[in-house]
């Protein structure tokens, strides 16, 4: 194997290309370098390389098309000479219709069946005619520095290319990187043969990207720009939540157990819906794991953010309020019009049901496809109480109210006696004398 061979298979180790890609790069390279010092009009070059000797052969190629009328190519010259910039619209559109029902003929690439057939007798029209040209000892400086320009830019071109290629594929998935870099409020991701974008918008807000850590992202898009393919990476999409269950959670990996829907708050607060269709399987259990294992290790990937694991159900009721989880509802109340659900708690779960600065009520909106109203629900009095507020209300006493009757007022012209203390004292000296008196007249 010569030296040149082992050169060219380093560069598609570094590069990652193909030894056929690297090998093609090398023949335009040449092809330009033998048009700039030996190149006529009208030739088109193409060159073949041997990588194993270091030779190569040089041609002109064209396809063989048909004769053109003398007339047309009167036309062509005129057409050619002819000041364009006075022409109507109307003529430059009709024109640009005809040039692409009938294809102009090139005569770099073209070649008349006549004038094939003085090459080769048997020429036919589509065939490739091949005139093998003389090849140079050695280029000129110029020639050289051409030739070094292509080979950088084509393999620049074909890295580039290969590199889009591999992450287009990865669209919608979620890969490892390392943060690079930043670039303002940018955050440039290393994914290995990539530099990712991060924007700020797709940044969880609390989280801090520092050079060196190592972070799970969401590939949002892939595009090409100016300066190769662009790659724009998210942390905060609802996908990455999805993607990151399906790594860390066997049985929905498998199909075993499905996730209907996902809201999420990016780096505070997510509620995920699961169901399955196997009786012997809880679907939270799986998800939350043994002492939490699982769902930890899920909330760890996203930064300590809560994950809420919700039970989906066809019953939109049911669904709703598993959504409003941890919050107990009391009645719940839908209105299929608007798409609309009134949900009525209790007192002491109003501010649950809700959640801080409505968080709850808005991932559970989100999660449930539905608008949830939250209200407080009356309270109720007792049977008893409440028949004794009837009763009262009619004008019956209640039975623990004692009726006040007013006392009745003494008679005007009459004036109460006044007993003071000294007449009964008086009265009570004279009922014990009447009653010694009394004994002594028993006695006798």
């Amino acid at each position: 194997m010569s030296e040149l061979s082992n050169a060219i298979k380093q560069i598609c180790e570094e590069k990652g290309l193909s030894f056929e890609a690297v090998v093609a790069t090398i023949e335009s390279a040449l092809a330009a370098a033998y048009r700039k010092d030996f190149g006529e009009k009208n030739q088109n070059i193409k060159v073949e390389f041997s990588p194993e000797t270091g030779e190569s052969k040089v041609f002109d190629v064209k396809t063989v098309v048909e004769d053109r009328p003398p007339e047309e190519e009167a036309g062509e010259e005129e057409a050619e000479n002819a000041p364009t910039p006075g022409r109507p619209v109307e003529e430059e559109a009709g024109k640009q219709e005809n040039e692409e029902e009938a294809k102009k003929f090139n005569p770099k690439t073209d070649l008349p069946v006549s004038e094939a057939q003085k090459l080769k007798k048997d020429a036919q029209i589509g065939e490739e005619i091949r005139t093998e040209l003389p090849v140079p000892a050695e280029y000129g400086r110029m020639a050289a520095q051409t030739a070094k320009q292509v080979i950088i830019q084509r393999l620049r071109e074909a890295e580039r290319n290969m590199i889009f290629e591999e992450f287009k594929g990865k669209e919608n998935e979620v890969v490892g990187g390392v943060v690079q870099r930043h670039e303002g409020r940018i955050v440039l991701i290393d994914l290995g043969r990539a530099v990712a974008v991060l924007p700020p918008e797709e940044q969880i807000g609390k989280e801090r990207y520092l050079p060196g850590e190592r972070f799970k992202v969401f590939i949002k898009e892939v595009r090409i720009s100016a300066k190769g393919p662009e790659i724009i990476v998210s942390r905060a999409a609802d996908e990455i939540l999805k993607k990151v269950f399906y790594l860390e959670i066997p049985e929905i990996a498998n199909g075993l157990i499905e996730i209907k829907s996902v809201a999420r708050e990016a780096g505070v607060r997510a509620k995920v819906a699961v169901a399955t269709e196997a009786e012997n399987v809880d679907p939270i259990g799986s998800c939350v794991g043994q002492r939490g294992a699982r769902i930890q290790t899920i909330i760890s990937e996203l930064g300590g953010e809560k994950i809420d694991i919700i039970l989906y159900d066809e019953d939109p009721a049911k669904f709703i309020a598993n959504a409003l989880a941890p919050a107990k509802i009391a009645s719940l109340e839908l209105r299929d019009t608007d798409k609309k659900a009134i949900v009525s708690v209790p007192a002491d779960q109003f501010s649950l049901a809700i959640g801080k600065g409505g968080q709850n009520v808005r991932l559970a909106a989100k999660l449930t496809g539905w608008m949830i109203d939250i209200v407080e629900k009356k309270e109720t009095l007792a049977p008893a109480e409440a028949t004794e507020e009837k009763n009262v209300a009619a004008g019956e006493t209640a039975p623990d109210e004692v009726q006040e009757t007013p006392a009745a007022e003494p008679d005007k012209g009459i004036e109460p006696e006044e007993t003071g203390p000294e007449t009964a004292k008086e009265e009570k000296i004279a009922e014990e004398n009447g009653t010694a008196e009394e004994a002594e007249a028993s006695e006798k």
